[in-house]
């Protein structure tokens, strides 16, 4: 509707102005017209002989001649004689209620005057501006209606989207058919796409955490209620004492589980929605090594950092973060004694590695204790965890174009974990 709107304020502008260009032009071809008369005249009069009154002449253009002492000469058809007029050139006289248009051009012996009726002449005028106005009038309400159609067959497409995702509940995050959108439209209907697949993804991670939570959390719960029924039926201060250990331990081991639940959840929420930016991943180990130094402390662990070479790399700062503290905390936890963190340039990748002198993982489990809450049987006996640990180390380092590897050390005896990132392209 405002598109046929704006057409029709176009075409009346357009209409108005084609209107009065043309009344200007057609005034400008009559006055040339009487130019070209009077002219022709007082060169066909050069003789100064007077010429008989006559009716003869155009009723349009009327056409009068005089002595230069004022006697009338000739005179076409037409009205009475139209005063000499003593100023030469173009005029407009008022004789007997109608307007005249009058050009008077002097000779050798005679005064020629050319006369057109104003009101004659705005109606031939205005003919010739109506011609001119017809066909936008007439292509007006054409054009009106094959742009309607036009629109409306190109609009077909949206209606059937807008259709589709009408009908749609709540849950249906398939993507929306785009077969035959216009190539305008095309675009708009694949970041619709997108943006749904992006929701699709993001619900899916929420599913697999709620899922994972609920699962992991029932037997924490379960075993600390045990305990609490422990520490009620304790018969001495001994038995107290030690009921009281075990259920601070589960609530120790519990916290730790919602701290990693949690982690996890966050990563799976920044790698649909943050953007990537440059980290220097050298800051990132020495702020993790500072970070952990108490812990190793307290567990008995020397931690410390063999190389730091400056390695900047593309990808989420607190993702990172996270990454080099899993690895450096799984290294405390299972270690016996060493924990190693270097980081170093190697054939355009930042290599980082986390070395320990702990039981390893055997080979035949290396692939599993990726998964999430999968626990190797070596650090179960070793150490209590929630095997969360690998699983957000794997999932980050896979969101940052990275890949992990498991192996042997060869320097302390334990778990060598390697992780290659590409650097960042300057």
């Amino acid at each position: 509707m405002f598109l046929l709107g704006a057409m029709l304020l176009s075409a009346l502008i357009q209409g108005m102005s084609a209107y009065r260009n043309a009344l200007m032009e057609a005034d400008e071809i009559f006055d040339y017209q009487m130019q070209q008369v009077a002219l022709s005249l007082r060169a066909g009069m050069g003789t100064g002989l007077p010429l008989p009154l006559g009716e003869e002449q155009s009723i349009d253009l009327i056409v009068q001649v005089w002595s230069l002492d004022g006697t009338p000469l000739y005179r076409s058809a037409g009205p009475d004689w139209l005063p000499q007029r003593a100023v030469l050139g173009f005029s407009t006289v008022n004789l007997r209620g109608k307007h005249y248009r009058v050009l008077a051009i002097q000779g050798r012996f005679q005064v020629v005057q050319v006369a057109q009726d104003l009101a004659v002449r705005q109606r031939m005028a205005g003919q010739l501006a109506w011609r001119t106005v017809l066909p936008t009038a007439l292509m007006l309400p054409l054009l009106a209606l094959v742009v309607w159609w036009v629109v409306s067959h190109a609009l077909g497409p949206l209606e059937r989207v807008r259709q589709q995702l009408a009908r749609r509940v709540a849950q249906d995050l398939a993507p929306v058919d785009d077969a035959d959108l216009p190539t305008e439209v095309r675009p708009l209907v694949d970041e619709l796409n997108a943006l749904l697949e992006r929701v699709r993804q993001a619900f899916e991670t929420q599913q697999h955490f709620v899922a994972d939570a609920a699962h992991e959390l029932r037997s924490p719960l379960a075993a600390l209620k045990l305990q609490l029924q422990s520490l009620k039926r304790a018969p001495d201060e001994e038995g107290r004492a030690q009921a009281l250990d075990r259920l601070g331990q589960g609530i120790d081991r519990a916290g730790r589980l919602v701290e990693q639940l949690l982690a996890l959840a966050r990563q799976d929420s920044a790698k649909v929605q943050a953007p990537a930016q440059p980290v220097a991943l050298d800051a990132l180990c020495r702020d993790a090594v500072v970070d952990a130094s108490a812990l190793a402390q307290a567990r008995g662990r020397d931690l410390g950092l063999a190389r730091c070479d400056p390695v900047s790399v593309m990808g989420r700062p607190e993702a990172l973060a996270m990454l080099i503290r899993n690895l450096v905390d799984n290294g405390i936890k299972y270690g016996r004694s060493r924990v190693d963190l270097s980081l170093e340039q190697s054939g355009g990748q930042a290599l980082l590695v986390v070395e320990d002198d702990g039981p390893g993982i055997p080979d035949t489990e290396r692939t599993r204790v990726f998964d999430r809450f999968y626990r190797a049987e070596s650090q179960a006996q070793q150490a209590a965890g929630s095997g969360l640990g690998l699983a957000i180390v794997r999932s980050i380092a896979q969101d940052h174009g990275g890949s992990l590897r498991l192996g042997h050390s060869t320097a302390l005896g334990g778990l060598r974990v390697e992780l290659a990132l590409p650097l960042r392209k300057v």
